[in-house]
């Protein structure tokens, strides 16, 4: 029985810590011999109860544990500053790049890094994005069981900003439908008009969705096909090196592809843009 009551010491722990942990670390908080959890961590990772991030190398709940990642999962404000993966985008696109979380039944944006051209006008930090129209926000809903979704939905106006804006829950629901085939969403002068945002969702070791990471452009500087095809490359990009950190080593969406290894024509990059409109 020892042996169980050491496995769930170790779920225990790593329920607690939204950030992972270390070999050393979980051996020095549970006093379990070195070469005991190593084996007994290998036990519960081949059962998916836990999973080791590629990155960084630490522990964290698997995707199994879900129940028990409650309190991992309902952390606010996980990537509360800007993660290099967030300046290192906006850096290479020159655009803004932000972070949103779902704190409470609000998007927020909770980190933000701002390229050569600033939208100043469009997110800052704390502001509230609307879930049905902004693409940060849908990327927090493509995920959650219908029913949460709906909801969420119910408790506010799902006000029409633009001709384009989806203004029913069965319109957004048909959306995120699209969001989660596709693994991004974009949203071109559906919130602003001359503004173009693409989004994707940053995964935790349970396959939870923690965050958002979204670049928001001018429009004027979206139009041609292999800068659309480019931005969300970036983005898809950022949110794996996130997802990474935060422990996810799942299979991403197949259609998303591999942001390092996708090359287009213009023709392909229109495509698939028109695609996600």
């Amino acid at each position: 029985m020892q042996v169980v009551v050491r496995a769930l010491h170790v779920l225990r722990a790593l329920a607690a810590k939204p950030k992972g942990a270390t070999l050393q670390e979980l051996h020095e908080e549970l006093g379990i011999p070195v070469g005991s959890l190593h084996r007994l961590l290998t036990t519960l990772g081949n059962e998916d109860f836990v999973t080791r991030s590629p990155v960084n190398r630490r522990f964290f709940l698997g995707p199994i544990a879900r129940q028990l990642a409650e309190q991992n999962r309902n952390q606010s404000a996980l990537l509360v500053t800007p993660h290099r993966a967030v300046v290192a985008a906006a850096e290479a696109s020159g655009e803004t790049v932000f972070l949103t979380e779902l704190i409470g039944d609000r998007a927020v944006c909770v980190a933000l890094s701002e390229g050569r051209h600033p939208l100043r006008l469009f997110v800052r930090i704390g502001q509230e994005m609307p879930l049905h129209a902004a693409a940060s926000g849908r990327s927090l809903l493509a995920y959650r069981p219908e029913p949460d979704v709906r909801n969420l939905l119910a408790k506010r106006a799902l006000t029409a900003f633009t001709e384009e804006t989806p203004v029913t829950v069965d319109e957004v629901l048909a959306h995120l439908a699209l969001v989660r085939a596709r693994g991004y969403d974009v949203c071109d002068d559906e919130l602003d008009r001359g503004v173009r945002a693409v989004s994707s969702p940053v995964f935790t070791s349970t396959g939870a969705v923690a965050a958002s990471v979204t670049l928001a452009a001018a429009g004027s500087r979206m139009r041609d096909p292999l800068t659309r095809a480019t931005a969300v490359q970036t983005v898809l990009t950022a949110a794996r090196e996130l997802s990474a950190e935060l422990g996810f080593n799942a299979k991403w969406p197949d259609s998303a592809g591999d942001p390092a290894e996708t090359t287009c024509s213009a023709q392909q990059a229109d495509d698939t843009v028109e695609e996600v409109r």
